[in-house]
């Protein structure tokens, strides 16, 4: 693995409160790195020089691997930009050969994608006015007009991309366009029912968040709770994951399951399915903005 390289520029200094009081800054760090030792120690100690609070610690040690990650949030009243913390601790992460980055509090901004099934959208929604989506939508973006009124009533702009075998190409360049302009961090695939390109998953790679039944691949293609229903399932799914170029085959994050037994019937199926696929989005993209999954290979490590 190779040190991600810090950014020269950094963002103006946290203010004074108008009390007098220091403004608490709070961070959060991350990162992986073949397991050797003193690794915490030197995090640790790297914190404690400059002052800030450790809130929360947690790494997972991989021993087939030999891997260590590593999630740490912290606090202080010293006048940071994660920039310059960045900067700072890059010499050691070129010691232990680390791949890391810090974050501040700034909310991750995040565009979803929907058609027709407005579940998933209606539940981030309901979440992000709560407060307790962890990021802040700022775009709903469809190729369908179905739920315009839904997005709007919530004050998210909405945009209508409609997608054709034909246009598709410039579907997905108008996607990109969006992404920039409104400088969107995660777009969620909020049962998007379009296949993305190879070439715009490797764009938005690490940054987009696709749901689906659990059903795959043993019930593929329409109508896949009918097809469970005649096959007498006796578990319902979804599954939460990073969009890669193999289809629904990308990083995990986040899976729920709920019992059914022979009474449930397709459309009792569908709405407990749906059900699950709102509760393990919700929480893939509140993990993802709190910065609390790492990327393995074709594996997540998920600090709850």
């Amino acid at each position: 693995m190779t040190a991600v390289a810090a950014s020269p520029e950094t963002r103006p200094a946290p203010q004074a409160e108008a009390t007098g009081e220091a403004k608490t800054s709070r961070f959060v760090l991350t990162l992986s790195c073949v397991e050797r030792p003193g690794i915490v120690q030197a995090v640790t100690t790297f914190l404690f020089e400059r002052g800030f609070n450790i809130e929360e610690h947690q790494q997972f040690d991989d021993g087939l691997r030999q891997t260590l990650h590593l999630r740490t949030a912290f606090s202080g009243t010293a006048a940071y930009a994660p920039e310059r913390l960045e900067e700072e601790f890059h010499p050691i992460a070129e010691r232990f050969d680390m791949k890391f980055q810090v974050h501040d509090e700034t909310k991750q901004r995040v565009l979803v994608m929907v058609s027709k099934f407005g579940h998933c959208l209606n539940d981030l929604i309901f979440r992000w006015r709560g407060g307790s989506l962890g990021g802040d939508l700022v775009l709903v973006v469809s190729n369908h007009e179905t739920h315009r009124a839904m997005a709007e009533a919530a004050g998210l702009p909405f945009i209508h991309i409609p997608v054709t075998p034909e246009t598709k190409q410039d579907a997905e360049r108008r996607l990109l366009e969006l992404v920039d302009e409104y400088n969107i961090d995660l777009v969620v695939l909020a049962r998007y029912m379009q296949v993305l390109s190879n070439e715009l998953c490797r764009s938005l790679t690490g940054r987009a968040i696709n749901i689906h039944h659990s059903f795959l691949p043993g019930f593929k293609g329409a109508r896949p709770y009918h097809q469970a229903y005649d096959r007498g399932v006796k578990l319902v799914g979804a599954t939460a994951h990073y969009v890669t170029a193999d289809l629904d085959e990308g990083p995990i994050i986040e899976q729920e399951v709920i019992r059914v037994d022979h009474s449930f019937r397709p459309t009792t199926l569908s709405t407990i399915g749906q059900d699950a696929e709102a509760l393990a989005l919700a929480r893939a993209v509140r993990w993802h903005c709190e910065h609390r999954v790492l990327i393995d290979q074709a594996s997540t490590i998920v600090f709850r």
